[in-house]
């Protein structure tokens, strides 16, 4: 997982400030969310555990950040899994900015209708080899057999207004 935000924190250092906002539909992996560039695929695996997992990756990078939705194919539906699962990308994303994992309860939309509870985080730290100051905005979620980590991951805090687009487009099928 580190190699995962820290690839995302390497991009980070060419960018326009340019949003382009499109909307992305994912039908492989469940979801739709705008993103402001257009977007590049990336899979690679993971250890969750004891156990080896597949993890996708859409990103788009705009302005000094990084736009990313990463999905995580479960073995099962099982809620001990989904847990391990959320807990370990939880735990990632924080220990990558050197914090604690602070994260407090959210609902992510399902594009049917309803919602599902999720996870929110918004972090702040040291990132990589240069200690330089990284902003995290994730929320993670289970759903079925997927756990899904969207995150922004900045240069510096952006405008409440391009983090809500992407939060707020982010739905699961």
């Amino acid at each position: 997982m580190g190699v995962c935000v820290m690839a995302l924190g390497g991009l980070l250092a060419a960018c326009s400030p340019t949003y382009d906002w499109r909307t992305v539909m994912n039908s492989d992996n469940g979801y739709t969310v705008d993103l402001p560039a257009k977007p590049s695929n990336d899979a690679r695996q993971i250890q969750i555990g004891s156990a080896s997992m597949q993890m996708a990756m859409q990103t788009a990078e705009a302005g000094k950040a990084v736009f990313a939705v990463g999905t995580v194919m479960l073995p099962s539906d099982d809620p001990q899994t989904q847990r391990t699962a959320l807990d370990f990308l939880r735990d990632g994303l924080a220990r990558n900015v050197n914090v604690a994992p602070d994260a407090h309860a959210v609902q992510i939309p399902l594009a049917a209708g309803g919602e599902v509870p999720g996870l929110e985080m918004t972090l702040n730290g040291k990132a990589g080899e240069e200690q330089e100051n990284r902003t995290v905005y994730a929320r993670l979620v289970a759903h079925g057999r997927h756990v899904y980590q969207a995150a922004i991951i900045a240069s510096q805090p952006l405008p409440q207004e391009q983090v809500d687009q992407f939060f707020r487009s982010f739905q699961l099928y």
